[in-house]
């Protein structure tokens, strides 16, 4: 079977976040990280008739477009099986089965759909949204 693919990665495919990853009996300190994606898309069997797999241009905005939404937030798994996350007058506030507790301002939250806020589960998130 041909298969035709498309790579991109580009200097401001990038966002800055914090974040800590929990599960049972662990809990990572509170930290950091400078990310930076790319993206690389697979067609099976042809090439459409505009002569793309995908149109570049279309990867490049809705890539760019989360880059934005997650720059400079904490990244709140609120599927973690691990922590109890709860709002209360607008502040995001996470207690750890460790016993620590932390308290954000919502809208210095990216609550997130994921259970972990490692790179391979935003790599996952990042994937459902480009497609």
């Amino acid at each position: 079977m041909t298969q035709f693919s498309v790579f991109v990665s580009k200097a401001d495919f990038r966002f800055n976040c914090a974040h800590f990853i929990a599960y049972k009996g662990f809990r990572e300190r509170l930290h950091g990280h400078n990310y930076r994606l790319s993206v690389k898309l697979i067609g099976k069997e042809s090439i459409g008739h505009d002569g793309y797999v995908i149109d570049f241009g279309d990867i490049k905005k809705a890539t760019r477009k989360l880059c934005k939404a997650m720059n400079e937030y904490f990244l709140c798994p609120m599927k973690s099986d691990a922590l109890t996350i709860t709002e209360v007058d607008q502040q995001i506030c996470i207690v750890c089965e460790d016993g620590s507790q932390f308290s954000f301002p919502k809208k210095d939250c990216q609550l997130m759909p994921i259970m972990h806020s490692s790179a391979e589960e935003l790599s996952h998130y990042f994937w459902c949204r480009i497609i």
